[in-house]
């Protein structure tokens, strides 16, 4: 007996199962206590026992001969032991093979309420109809989006939903039966998709549905009326942005024209008495007011000009009168009008240009702004007694790809960025030593993606730049 009571605790998850009864978690409802283990093998070894004896005793009694019988009684009593062991084994296994089962059936049920629960926690409403369109799957977010009642859901086919959101007017005044039908029809052929459906108290959902490959379809209600309302302000901003955007392009051009007449003026006036047209100035100190006049009324109109220009990249209303343009002649009247600049500074402009022309399909008054503005930046930031070169750095059929290099103060990558911006300057001492609006590269940048190229920026610090243009040729 006490060899049997020894090997109940080596089978395995009952010592385990006694173990978790003394912690205050919830018991487990496979633990198999050990007396009730025990009895059925005591039952059945004591029953073995009392066989046992009351055959050897009876066979004693009856009979005179003892070896015969006591070779019966041996035999007997290894079969009934052989017997007893084996259905004693065959009950531990049924009792294990349950234990299993009931730890097993407790697994399954954690799992399930485990995929309950995050069905009802992720925030948008599921729902899952097989293929025989009987709702298998749902979760408390998809019968609150869809506003359907609590018997509903439950064993509800998608016939059933349907007709109750029809008859309430969810799909429009047409008839719910034909609706119904409609919508049966789409619903497993229509995948995968996404709609969005506008319900009755303003609420707009989006849903996404697929197939399942049992055939079922899956869909995932989302409630995206905050996200409408952000999209449809952002509209309206962008609308308000874009208003005001005209009406500053609009105010612009009408205080240019407004300015630039009065500055016309000054201008013509300046130069008449700059010259002596009509006698001369007594006083010498006058000429040399009018000279200051003279030149402030012509950096004024620069400007003006400059945010002219710029407002109009910036609206996309840049009238360009294309026609072919040779690169070589641009080059060589923009290197006349800056020539004196450059000499008084003693930076010598070096042009480096095939001996075949270059031709391309632009606007010449534009291209001539764009290398003015380049050059007149390099000699404005050159070092005294450097040298510029422009010069073409690809012979390629399709595009024109010039370069105008420099040795003079460079700029960091975080610079770079900033010139680009209209009135941005690499560096704020730029502007009180070199003066400038900061609009010479935005603009040059903006004319020359008008004409579909591209503008690109090396240059380092203490090092010189390298300006990229890249514009396409005649085909």
């Amino acid at each position: 007996m006490s060899l049997w009571k020894g090997s109940i605790g080596r089978f395995p998850g009952l010592t385990a199962a006694t173990g978790r009864a003394a912690t205050p978690v919830q018991p487990l409802s496979y633990a198999v206590p050990r007396k009730r283990t025990a009895r059925p093998r005591r039952a059945v070894i004591g029953l073995g026992s009392v066989l046992l004896l009351a055959y050897g005793t009876t066979t004693f009694i009856w009979h005179a001969e003892r070896t015969p019988l006591i070779i019966a009684f041996v035999v007997f009593s290894v079969a009934a032991a052989t017997l007893a062991w084996r259905g004693v084994r065959i009950l531990e296994r049924q009792q294990l093979a349950a234990a299993h089962l009931q730890r097993g059936e407790l697994r399954l049920k954690r799992q399930n309420s485990l995929l309950q629960s995050t069905l009802e926690n992720i925030g948008e409403g599921l729902s899952v109809f097989d293929s025989q369109g009987r709702l298998v799957a749902w979760n408390y977010r998809f019968r609150e989006l869809l506003d359907l009642p609590a018997d509903l859901a439950v064993g509800a086919s998608l016939n059933d939903i349907l007709m109750h959101q029809a008859v309430r007017g969810d799909f429009g005044g047409d008839d719910p039966e034909a609706e119904v039908t409609r919508r049966l029809d789409l619903f497993y052929r229509d995948v995968p998709t996404t709609k969005e459906r506008v319900m009755l108290p303003g609420r707009t959902l989006q849903i996404r549905r697929r197939a399942m490959p049992n055939g079922a379809v899956i869909s995932i209600y989302s409630d995206v009326t905050e996200i409408k309302a952000s999209e449809r302000k952002l509209i309206e901003a962008r609308s308000q942005a874009e208003a005001a955007n005209r009406a500053k392009g609009d105010f612009l051009a009408n205080m240019s024209h407004e300015l630039r007449t009065p500055l016309n003026a000054i201008i013509g006036f300046s130069e008449v008495i700059s010259n002596e047209l009509f006698g001369p100035i007594a006083n010498q100190k006058y000429p040399e007011y009018i000279k200051d006049i003279h030149t402030s009324s012509l950096h004024l109109l620069s400007i003006i000009n400059d945010v002219l220009d710029m407002s109009k990249i910036e609206a996309g209303k840049v009238e360009l009168s294309k026609e072919i343009v040779q690169i070589h002649n641009v080059i060589s009247e923009v290197f006349r009008m800056v020539h004196e600049r450059a000499r008084s500074r003693d930076i010598e402009l070096i042009a480096q240009l095939p001996d075949q022309e270059i031709e391309i399909w632009a606007d010449e008054r534009s291209m001539k702004q764009i290398f003015l503005n380049l050059l007149s930046n390099a000699i404005k930031f050159s070092r005294e007694g450097g040298q510029i070169y422009v010069r073409n750095t690809a012979y390629r059929p399709d595009v024109a790809v010039l370069e105008i290099e420099d040795h003079g103060i460079g700029m960091n990558e975080e610079e770079q960025q900033r010139a680009l911006q209209p009135f941005g300057q690499a560096k704020p001492v730029i502007t009180r030593n070199y003066g400038g609006t900061g609009l010479g590269l935005p603009i040059t940048k903006g004319l020359v993606e008008a004409h579909g190229g591209t503008l690109t920026i090396d240059s380092r610090a203490g090092r010189g730049t390298i300006v990229r243009i890249v514009l396409p040729r005649l085909q």
